[in-house]
């Protein structure tokens, strides 16, 4: 099923779901929005980007930064979270940017990435172009290193996502917009003052054991297995590691929507689990994948001028 966009008349990206076609309504429930209850295609039709992280304050704390840096009137303070009927996603839009949280894991994210795109379909949007931006651990990289993901794979270094699905195992690909990702590395030069690299992501399940952390509740190996199977992850060519990043390419790979992962490191892996950067280091590391995408955002809108991108975002 298709949407279309109603300028070219063409296919834009796809809501694989025939049965979507039959219901009267359709309940947005966890974004608090629905088909009957709100004028979808009034509220987000204009919407061409679509920025995704797993914090709220995170996410607010875009919107009001996109909010500065596309010039809009009003100073962006009081920015209206369009999922404040819900506790369990923030969405914020601004001008044709989108800035929604997404929570912890692929399970969180997979519920919003649902009623995000039949939101899209709904709203009639075309050529949009969605992004995660977060946080990671790093792989043999510096902290504070922005790696923009070339591939997404799974815990056994593989391109694909495996979802079960009534009593089937179905893997889907997770490869990501090669052109966009290539787009995105080039902007990169554009801020200085970070490393920007491309690399694989690997997306785990789970924040420690998954992990090979050492320091959860529970931990079944040793010290050098940690070791060895992180050498083999970065000789594999992984260069992060997250929780979300298959099942995002994965989903959007399908439904046709442009996709990039953006995510800063908070430490090396390689030299410890646990995150010790001072609060403000960490708060500034964050900051670094949202100055990427807004440079991104201004070169597609034509507003870039290499102006100095602003030092401090809205926290």
């Amino acid at each position: 099923m298709a949407s279309i966009c109603p300028c070219c008349h063409k296919g834009s990206f796809y809501v694989k779901n025939p049965h979507l076609d039959l219901m009267d309504e359709d309940i947005l429930y966890h974004l608090d929005l629905g088909t009957k209850t709100h004028n979808l295609p009034a509220m987000f039709g204009d919407i061409k980007f679509v920025c995704v992280g797993g914090s709220p304050n995170r996410m607010k704390a875009f919107a009001q930064f996109m909010h500065k840096e596309l010039g809009l009137e009003g100073d962006g303070k009081d920015i209206k979270d369009i999922c404040a009927g819900t506790d369990r996603y923030s969405m914020y839009k601004v001008g044709p940017v989108l800035s929604i949280s997404h929570g912890m894991g692929v399970p969180s994210i997979s519920i919003m990435l649902h009623e995000l795109i039949k939101l899209l379909h709904h709203a009639k949007c075309c050529d949009v172009t969605i992004i995660r931006i977060g946080t990671s651990g790093g792989l043999g990289i510096e902290p504070g290193s922005v790696v923009i993901t070339d591939i997404a794979v799974d815990s056994f270094f593989k391109p694909q996502f495996e979802q079960v699905i009534l009593d089937n195992v179905v893997v889907r690909s997770t490869e990501l917009d090669r052109d966009l990702a290539e787009e995105l590395l080039e902007y990169s030069r554009e801020c200085k003052d970070f490393p920007t690299l491309l690399g694989h992501t690997m997306c785990t399940y789970d924040f420690y054991e998954g992990q090979g952390r050492l320091d959860g509740a529970l931990c079944s190996f040793s010290h050098e297995k940690k070791l060895e199977y992180l050498k083999r992850a970065y000789n594999a060519g992984v260069r992060n590691i997250e929780m979300e990043s298959t099942v995002f390419a994965a989903m959007c790979r399908l439904c046709g929507l442009k996709a990039a992962v953006v995510c800063v490191t908070l430490l090396n892996r390689l030299e410890g689990d646990q995150i010790r950067a001072p609060h403000e280091v960490l708060v500034e590391y964050q900051q670094r994948p949202q100055k990427l995408i807004s440079v991104f955002i201004k070169k597609r809108l034509g507003l870039w001028n290499a102006q100095k991108l602003i030092d401090n975002v809205v926290v």
